[in-house]
């Protein structure tokens, strides 16, 4: 009776021990989830709700409502210009409707650059910045970098055309005039997203009114190329001008300067029936 006590005692202290065992992993397990959790709840980036196109949506579309629906996105890496209420994006309701300028995607937020104000046209007027003008550069395949300019590039305008040389004479002459011009339209083209290439007749560019009056000038005197500029390349170009001479590296002729002749005063006096001239210092 005794033996079967023990052995059930052993039993029941063995037991125990297990259940103790059992409850200690239990307890590290789940305090190791509450440490995860907490680690990830602070690195959770705090999100925001924001106007995304739900269907891909092409330039010139007009934006309406069913075109859109809320998402929320990363609060930290909001893009500048995003709408976060119905009443910033239809502020006019359906009687105004903004116009997409770039295409966009499913899922893509709205933002102020891809869409004109309500109502307004989306033609080259809604792209020129404040102060800017348009004016368009006749251009062939050569001097329109063989059809590879889109609206939205910037390019180096140089000038070809005579001038008038250091000797007097007159020379051909290139020179550049204007340094990273933006281009807004290719022929009737303003769309960006296009990536066909096409040989344009007309490139249009935006322009401060006294750039367009040299660019202007410039048209009428000679003949404009357009040389494509880096779309990472922040560099300002320097003065450059060619001349028939330099680019076949002959020197320039020296004009020789005559020297002035040295003055000389005298005075005139009369000696009977004879006139004298004596040399004088000459005074200013």
């Amino acid at each position: 009776m005794r033996a079967v006590f023990g052995l059930v005692l052993i039993l029941g202290v063995g037991l125990a021990g297990f259940a103790v065992y059992m409850a200690q992993g239990y307890f590290e397990e789940t305090q190791a989830q509450l440490a995860a959790q907490r680690a990830a709840a602070a690195q959770a980036v705090p999100t925001v709700e924001v106007f995304a196109v739900n269907r891909s949506i092409a330039y010139g579309e007009q934006l309406k409502r069913e075109d859109v629906e809320v998402i929320r996105y990363a609060e930290p890496f909001l893009p500048e210009g995003a709408f976060r209420t119905e009443e910033e994006l239809f502020p006019d309701g359906d009687d105004e409707l903004r116009v997409v300028l770039r295409p966009m995607e499913p899922n893509e937020p709205v933002l102020a650059v891809k869409v004109t104000e309500p109502g307004e046209d989306p033609g080259i007027t809604s792209r020129l910045g404040r102060g800017m003008r348009a004016f368009a550069i006749r251009v062939d395949v050569a001097s329109g970098v063989s059809g590879f300019l889109r609206p939205g590039d910037r390019v180096d305008v140089y000038w070809t055309g005579r001038a008038m040389s250091s000797g007097g004479g007159v020379e051909e002459v290139t020179k550049l005039i204007e340094s990273n011009v933006r281009l807004v339209a290719i022929d009737q083209q303003s769309d960006g997203s296009s990536f066909n290439t096409t040989i344009a007749r007309t490139v249009t560019v935006e322009a401060t009114p006294q750039q367009v009056a040299a660019l202007a000038q410039a048209q009428s005197t000679g003949s404009l190329s357009l040389s494509l500029v880096g779309t990472d390349d922040d560099t300002v170009a320097e003065a450059i001008e060619v001349d028939q001479n330099r680019l076949l590296g002959i020197p320039d002729e020296e004009v020789a300067v005559e020297a002035a002749p040295e003055e000389v005063c005298t005075i005139r006096t009369r000696r009977g029936a004879e006139v004298i001239e004596i040399p004088i210092p000459c005074t200013n």
